[in-house]
């Protein structure tokens, strides 16, 4: 039987399947409350994941509440941002986001969100500076599971390599394409999956074609093993 054709709803879920038999089953669960993912995503743009993780960190150390945050100078804020890097822009944005996140009636906890359309969510987030679809998607998915398919540079990468979606597909078209080609009950699963086998298998610079689970689907990687073998 001949794999399904690439960038079809059967190639995605093909790969989903090998996915799962690679790395196995993922259940969902809880990372941070909503108010939390959003400060910690934000801080995670252009730098690696133990700056974000320091950063974000030293932020609950030096203010314990989302308050006093938000009312603090923001050179105290850029000083505890200052190992996630772009400090100078990324201080005024959690103030600027946390701003809005107060003055919202519906709840400053956000725990309304996951009881929204999820459609309004998205568009409530993204309203905030600094916060794209991706952003939003990360508090959705990481904060109630919301079927939504964050495309960070690793899962984006995966799906251009594997045609999950088409050649050249922004990361926002990536995200969107993934989020209705995953079963809702598999997209945090998938995301994860595709996380890792970005950074232990699909290499940006050196991808080990050779010992990928996903090369029966993977166009570029069956490129790379022929071309090496000839």
């Amino acid at each position: 039987m001949s794999p399904p054709r690439s960038g079809t709803r059967a190639h995605a879920r093909a790969i989903v399947d090998a996915l799962e038999r690679t790395y196995g089953r993922l259940a969902w669960s809880r990372r941070h409350p909503p108010v939390d993912e959003l400060v910690t995503t934000i801080l995670s743009h252009s730098t690696t994941d133990a700056n974000q993780f320091r950063a974000f960190d030293e932020l609950r150390r030096r203010f314990p509440t989302w308050e006093g945050v938000r009312a603090a100078p923001v050179e105290q804020v850029e000083d505890a941002l200052r190992v996630a890097g772009l400090a100078n822009q990324k201080a005024p944005r959690v103030q600027a986001a946390l701003e809005i996140v107060a003055a919202d009636p519906r709840g400053a906890d956000l725990e309304w969100l996951g009881e929204s359309r999820l459609s309004e969510a998205m568009e409530f987030l993204t309203t905030m500076s600094g916060v794209g679809p991706k952003t939003a998607a990360c508090v959705m998915c990481f904060s109630f599971d919301a079927p939504v398919l964050p495309a960070d540079t690793h899962v984006h990468r995966v799906a251009l390599r594997t045609h999950m979606v088409p050649p050249g597909s922004p990361a926002v078209a990536a995200q969107e394409r993934l989020s209705r080609f995953v079963e809702p009950q598999r997209i945090f699963q998938t995301h994860m999956h595709l996380i890792r086998h970005g950074r232990e298998v699909c290499d940006a610079r050196r991808p080990a074609c050779g010992a990928c689970a996903l090369r029966a689907w993977c166009p570029e990687g069956r490129r790379r093993v022929a071309r090496a073998a000839a």
